[in-house]
Order: C-alpha cells, then sequence, then structure tokens
C-alpha cells in the first residue's frame, strides 16, 4: 500500500466511526469559562491567548481529548507540536489519563523536528539540488536525498563546515565555522534556501556566506545527510513545490493544535500555514508577552497576526491566574503594559491577599548577594512573616549569567546548598577554567594538568604530536611540562610556528610568574595581563558565535572575583574548596538561573536580582535591536515575575564593579514600571529607591535628590534617569575617590606611539574605553588594557 493509499484508508475509516455516538464528557465540568469555551470551539482557526499559570497545557489536552472522545477526529488525524519531547510526552499522558486508557495510533503528537523527520523519509527523494530555477544542474549529476539521511550533530556540522572553509581558502581563526553554522541557520530558521538568501544578507561571512551555504547544501546531499535546520526547511520546500504531497497532508491532519506559538520561528510559521491552508482548523496557543527568544530566532509577530493570517479567527482569553497573588499578577501586568506591540490581556486571580512584591536597593552586587543569603536562611525558618519554605522552593532568576557569581561565592561561604540549573556552574565553565588554568601554572609552573590545558588555547600551532613530544621530554628528564617544553625549543625538537609560539608561551610564564612576586602590580592586574598577553581574551573577542560576548563578561566577573583575595594563590585554594564542595550533594538546595531557562517553571519564593539599567533591560540587546530588543526584555521581566507564586522580591545595586572601578548604577526602567499599591519598599533610607511614599523635596544636588527619591516613580528619579551620564551617586564612601568616567579611561588619542613590556613600539590605532587597538611593530596588531603601555617619550633610554 502506498503512503497516499494509507492515508486515505484512514481517512475512509474515521468518517465512518464518526457517526458513532458521542460519550460523556466529565472532563468538561473541571474547566473555567475561559478554557471551556477554548476547548469546544473545535472547528475553524482559534487563537488560545494563555497567560502565564492560567493553564494552558489542561486546555490544550482537554481539546484533543475534546476532539476524539465527540468522534470529530480520530487520533491519526490530529497533528500536535510542541517545543520539546517533556512537553510532548507529558501532553500524552494527561490525554491518556483524561481518556481513561493509553492512547494508541497518535503518531503526530510531537516535537517540530520529530513530526518532520517522519515526513522527509516519507519524501526525501523529492529533495533535490538545483540552479536555483528548480533545473537540476547539468554539469553535475543531480543528487537526491534518500529516506535513509542521517541526522548531523552540531559538532557534526561544525567539521563539515571546516572542511569547506579550508578548501576554500579561507582563515578559519578570523572567520571561524561557529559563526558560519550561525548564519547558516539564521536562514534556515527564515526558510531560505541557498537560492533566496536576499541581497540584503549577501555581505555575510565576508562575502562568501550564500555561496557557502549552497557548497555545504550540496555536501549533505552528497553525504545523505541533513542538519537540524534541515528538517523543518526541507518539508517546507516539499510543500511549496509539491501541492500534491500537501494537498494529502491537509486532509490527513484535519485538526491542528500547537503549544507555544510565540515561540515559532519563521520556517515553522511557514510550515503550519501550508498545512493549514485549506481547512484552518488549527488552535495556537500561546502568550505574546512570553515571547523571550527572538535571539534564537522565533518570531513574536506570528502570533501577532494570527487574526490577519486567519480571517474569522476567534481569539480566547486564559485569564485567571492559578498560580501567583494578586501582588505579583498587579506587578506582572503593569510592567508588560509598557509594551506596544502585545495582544493585550489582564490576569486576575480569586486568591486575595498576599505579600506585596518586595523591592530592595544595595549599595553594591556584593550586599545584594549577602541579604539575599540571610534572607533564604530567614525564610527557611519562617522568620519573615511568611510561612517556613524550603530551600528547593525558592529561586534567583537572573538576567546574565556572570551574576551567579556572586551569589555562588557567598552561598559557599555560608554554607548554604544551591543548584545551577539551564548551565554549569560559574568555575565550571569552559573560560573560567581555562583562566584558571593560566593562573596555577603561573603560580605552579609544576602544574602539568593545567600546562596541558592551556598549551594550545588558544591555538598555537601545536598538534597531538608535539604535545606529545613535550609530554616524552619531561618524563626523561624528570621535569615538569613547563620545563620540557622549554627543553624541547632549545634542542630544536620543536620548529616552526608552533615552537616559535611555545617558546613565547614558556617566556611568559616565567615573566608572569617574576610579576606576580615583585609587589608592583596588584593580582587583578596580573590576572588582566595574563588573558591579554597570552592571547586568551583576544581569542574570545575574535569568536563570532552567539556565546563569545558572554564568555568574555564571565572573564570579566572572573578578575572581579579576584577583589576579595590578597593573591592569586589564595584565590585557587578558594576554587579548589568550590569545587571540592561541589562533590557533597544535598537533597534540598536553592535554584539558581537566568531567565531564559526560568520560562516554563514557577517557586513559591522568587529573587531577581540585578534589575538596573543596562544589566537588565540588557544594554546589548537594545543597542543591537532597538525598540523591538527592549519590548523582548520587558517580556523578560514580565517572565520572571510571573514564576513567582507567593513571594517575589526584586533588587538592584548602586554601584557595581567593573575591573576594579566603581561604576555607578541605575535601576533599570522597569522599576518605574511597577505599581505603588502593590509594592513594599525595603530599601533602608538614605539609599536611593528609599523613604517610598514620603515627600520628595527639590534639592540642589543630585545626590540629595537620590537620597530623598520618591521610590521610583518621582519626577526627582525621572531626572536622574534623564541625566544618567553624571557619575558618583550613592557611593559607598571609602570607595567615592576610586570613581572614574569609564568614557575617559585612556590618556590616549589615535596615532600615539607607545610602548610595551612584551609588544615593544606600537602606534594607537583604536580607543575603546579601557583598551586600546595597537598596530606594534614586531608583534602586529593587539589589543590591551590601557595602563599596561607608555608613551614613548617615558620610555627611559
Amino acid at each position: 500500500m502506498s503512503t497516499f493509499d494509507e492515508m486515505d484508508a484512514f481517512e475512509g475509516a474515521s468518517l465512518s466511526s464518526r457517526a458513532m455516538a458521542a460519550r460523556p464528557m466529565p472532563y468538561l465540568d473541571g474547566l473555567n469559562p475561559a478554557q471551556r469555551e477554548a476547548v469546544e470551539c473545535l472547528e475553524g482557526p482559534v487563537l488560545m491567548l494563555a497567560g502565564a499559570g492560567t493553564g494552558k497545557t489542561k486546555a490544550l489536552t482537554t481539546r484533543i481529548v475534546h476532539l476524539l472522545n465527540t468522534n470529530s477526529a480520530r487520533p491519526n488525524e490530529v497533528l500536535a507540536v510542541t517545543f520539546t519531547n517533556k512537553a510532548a510526552r507529558e501532553m500524552k499522558n494527561r490525554v491518556g489519563a483524561m481518556m481513561g486508557q493509553a492512547i494508541e495510533g497518535m503518531p503526530w503528537l510531537g516535537t517540530f523536528h520529530s513530526i518532520c523527520v517522519k515526513l522527509l523519509r516519507r519524501h526525501a527523494e523529492l529533495i533535490a539540488m538545483d540552479d536555483g530555477n528548480g533545473v537540476i544542474e547539468e554539469a553535475r549529476p543531480p543528487l537526491h536525498l534518500k529516506s535513509n539521511f542521517t541526522i548531523l550533530d552540531t559538532d557534526d556540522q561544525i567539521r563539515l563546515l571546516k572542511q569547506l572553509i579550508q578548501a576554500n581558502g579561507i582563515d578559519d581563526k578570523r572567520w571561524p565555522a561557529r559563526m558560519l553554522a550561525g548564519i547558516i541557520d539564521d536562514w534556515k530558521n527564515r526558510a531560505l534556501t541557498p537560492e533566496k538568501v536576499p541581497t540584503a544578507d549577501a555581505g555575510a561571512y565576508n562575502h562568501r556566506g550564500p555561496d557557502l551555504y549552497k557548497q555545504y547544501q550540496r555536501r549533505l546531499l552528497e553525504l545523505n545527510a541533513v542538519d537540524f535546520g534541515d528538517l523543518l526547511l526541507h518539508m517546507v520546500t516539499i510543500f511549496q513545490t509539491h501541492p500534491d504531497v500537501l494537498s494529502q497532508y491537509q486532509r490527513w491532519f484535519r485538526f491542528i493544535m500547537v503549544d507555544e506559538y510565540q515561540d515559532t520561528n519563521v520556517a515553522q510559521y511557514l510550515w503550519l500555514r501550508l498545512l493549514a491552508s485549506a481547512h484552518h482548523n488549527i488552535c495556537c496557543v500561546g502568550d505574546d508577552d512570553q515571547s523571550i527568544y527572538g535571539w534564537r530566532g522565533a518570531e513574536v509577530g506570528n502570533i501577532l497576526r494570527f487574526e490577519n493570517d486567519f480571517p474569522g479567527a476567534k481569539t480566547v482569553r486564559l485569564e485567571q491566574n492559578y498560580r501567583s497573588t494578586e501582588h505579583i499578577l498587579a506587578a506582572a501586568s503593569n510592567v508588560i503594559r509598557g509594551n506596544q506591540g502585545r495582544l493585550g490581556k489582564e490576569l486576575w486571580t480569586e486568591a486575595t491577599g498576599g505579600e506585596k512584591v518586595r523591592l530592595i536597593g544595595h549599595w553594591d552586587g556584593e550586599e545584594e548577594a549577602r541579604w539575599i543569603g540571610e534572607e533564604i536562611e530567614s525564610m527557611q525558618r519562617g522568620s519573615r512573616g511568611v510561612r517556613p519554605m524550603d530551600l528547593d522552593q525558592m529561586a534567583i532568576l537572573v538576567r546574565a549569567s556572570h551574576q551567579m557569581r556572586a551569589f555562588e561565592d557567598r552561598f559557599l561561604t555560608i554554607g548554604l546548598p544551591y543548584r545551577v540549573i539551564g548551565g554549569p556552574r560559574f568555575y565550571e565553565r569552559m573560560e573560567i577554567r581555562d583562566a584558571m588554568a593560566y593562573f596555577r601554572v603561573v603560580t605552579s609552573p609544576d602544574d602539568d594538568l593545567a600546562f596541558e590545558r592551556i598549551v594550545n588555547t588558544p591555538k598555537r600551532g601545536l598538534g597531538n604530536k608535539a604535545q606529545q613530544t613535550i609530554q616524552s621530554v619531561a618524563r626523561s628528564n624528570g621535569v615538569s611540562l613547563v620545563e620540557g617544553a622549554r627543553l624541547a625549543v632549545e634542542s630544536g625538537m620543536i620548529k616552526g610556528k608552533g615552537g616559535a609560539a611555545l617558546r613565547t608561551l614558556v617566556e611568559d610564564i616565567r615573566r608572569w610568574g617574576r610579576l606576580a612576586g615583585d609587589g608592583d602590580m596588584t593580582h587583578m592586574e596580573l590576572a588582566e595581563i595574563i588573558l591579554d598577553e597570552s592571547g586568551y581574551t583576544t581569542m574570545w573577542m575574535n569568536d563570532k558565535t552567539p556565546e563569545a560576548p558572554g564568555r568574555l563578561e564571565n572573564l570579566k566577573e572572573l578578575v572581579k572575583a579576584l577583589e576579595s583575595f590578597e593573591n592569586l594563590q589564595g584565590f585557587l585554594e578558594h576554587v579548589s574548596l568550590v569545587m571540592d564542595n561541589d562533590s557533597q550533594d544535598a537533597e534540598q538546595k536553592v535554584s539558581i538561573m537566568t531567565l531564559h531557562a526560568a520560562k516554563g517553571l514557577e517557586f513559591p519564593a522568587v529573587f531577581l536580582p540585578g534589575w538596573e539599567d543596562g544589566l537588565f533591560p540588557s544594554q546589548r540587546s537594545m543597542d543591537e535591536s532597538g525598540l523591538k530588543g527592549l519590548e523582548e526584555e520587558r517580556r523578560l521581566a514580565y517572565v520572571g515575575i510571573t514564576r513567582a507564586e507567593e513571594v517575589c522580591t526584586i533588587s538592584f545595586a548602586g554601584n557595581r564593579r567593573v575591573f576594579g572601578q566603581w561604576q555607578s548604577q541605575l535601576p533599570s526602567r522597569f522599576v518605574d514600571e511597577l505599581p505603588e499599591d502593590h509594592v513594599e519598599v525595603l530599601t533602608p533610607p538614605g539609599l536611593y529607591g528609599g523613604g517610598y511614599g514620603a515627600a520628595a523635596p527639590v534639592k540642589s544636588t543630585i545626590d540629595e535628590r537620590v537620597a530623598q527619591a520618591d521610590g521610583y516613580n518621582s519626577p526627582g528619579w525621572k531626572r536622574m534617569q534623564a541625566r544618567s551620564g553624571e557619575r558618583g551617586l550613592s557611593q559607598p564612601k571609602e570607595s567615592r575617590t576610586q570613581v572614574i568616567d569609564l568614557d575617559a579611561v585612556s590618556a590616549h588619542t589615535l596615532g600615539d606611539r607607545v610602548f610595551h613590556q612584551k609588544f615593544g613600539y606600537g602606534a594607537v590605532v583604536g580607543i575603546e574605553g579601557d583598551k586600546l587597538e595597537i598596530d606594534f611593530e614586531k608583534a602586529g596588531t593587539k589589543k590591551v588594557v590601557a595602563r599596561f603601555v607608555t608613551s614613548d617619550s617615558d620610555v627611559p633610554f
């Protein structure tokens, strides 16, 4: 039986089964009016606009049960799409529990990728390489995908792209394969085949992107392989170019349901629209206010234009919240109201009372971490006016992963168990382990494990053979690997570019070791020198992958962590204890995660630290995406607040240290948007944000206005925001003399001739904050910290 005959047989069977009488429907009794309306509206397009904690999963699974129970559809006629395998399993289990039996024959309930794999296996031969006009290339033999294709993982994809890059004579250090992979993934998320890449993207990857994309797709066909992006892209292409195939699936999938519709990208959107274009029986469940994945291709516009895409669509708003208190919901609703691009809804709850959202300002990030640690311990005992809570009922949600370090250090100090969700702990991250290995080998040159980690990181042209030579020389002479490397170079056993780089590394390790002991610089400055001169910081600055900026922020946070210790050795001992503590498991732990990782989770008590402009909302997000970026940041704030069931605490710091220098912070603009009647301000008097609700007389200086500011919504506060370029606000007394204008760090100007202890003479060709880009006469162009160079005129003869 052919694929289409099989489909028609299912369809014929379903027609006879629909003549059967519907069974009782007790499952409808547990729904509220809005949920029931969404469940019972089976025909035509339906948008279930489901706010946080409104029972959307319950409504979606009940709708599937209703379709089956009323014989409106057979299990194989329902296409139900989720984003994760976990969500798909949960949905299938719930349907089975509500039907009172295991559900058999629901082959089309799963993730986008799992469903498209099945479809593509059936129609793989329809994917062929053409010249962009639908004509098979004559210059080369035609290539077709076969049904037994393999799916490449990310490592395989990068390896294949590296081969193509090298074959095209491209410098893969300047133009890394991961950068090209990100560009191609973006095109595939936008349903762009090589011939459809717009002219606006022609400059991608040094103007070679579109051509390499075509080569990559051809190579995949030669290997009979696809990557994850192809699964959607190929099926969209098949549906667009083979209307007979599309019409058969339109007949088969009589009812389509989509979870988390606000997270769909363009390719997923087109796939769904094509399938639903004939019968329009599509029900999309989502929340435009929780669309927070724009950085990975999600397009909030998909849900915003649903009613335009499907004229006559019925929109059902699920607004009754079963998770949070009225104060938490009011705070979230008031913040998200600041977004213009939204469909609009108002969360409410039948439950009254509860704790107001708590807002507190701190002097700095360390004090913020100390206070939250103490608050968690108090809440465990029930001594904060709320019921006692276990550690696993509390979570800290941060905007950026580098914020976790202060909390991890504090919790380790006081012995408070914690877990990091959605990623490794701070000291377990790759870039932190690499940096720590550099510090270890400088303080202890006999640390062979540390040297093995950094000897070719960044790349120094030292392959396995060279590293084996180093180990052999070290063993035969009974010395450390550092000394073995020196001997190998001096004896000529390692030559060429790799040998020269290895000689430089060995000399640098010795020189850094001397700097660590001469007392002429702080260990923070030494750490910066090590990371800069080793090329490690530059490696991540040149890396074009989406993870690179976060890794650089983590390295800055690592340098900042050194301030609390007398020297590098003391810090390394501290980290060793951190790692040792990690092996001691505990049943209950406080959860620490990013706001992005928290979506879909809920906790009785939630802490939201770091609500400061530039940190949250993220300055990088606003710079790159403008108003669109700001609105996504505001949706992230909404997600954060609505994770809390009973207690939500928002905090900000007046000062944070950046590379050892105090930087004044302004509370987030989202703090301004919190509703006064639903917020309790805990900020001590005298710190801005304190004295909420008190009179705010006009003062002559900004410091005085800050101290008396009416919380976060006063005219004085608005003026402070307008003058955000001014520095020196609310600094601790002992730090005021250290405040600097970060926009005027460098005393150098373009063209200045300077001298660097390692790189020699050069000319300044670029200035970025406290970093100089210098074209050195012998070492080439490098970026170094400004205070590590001197003017040519100051160099003694």
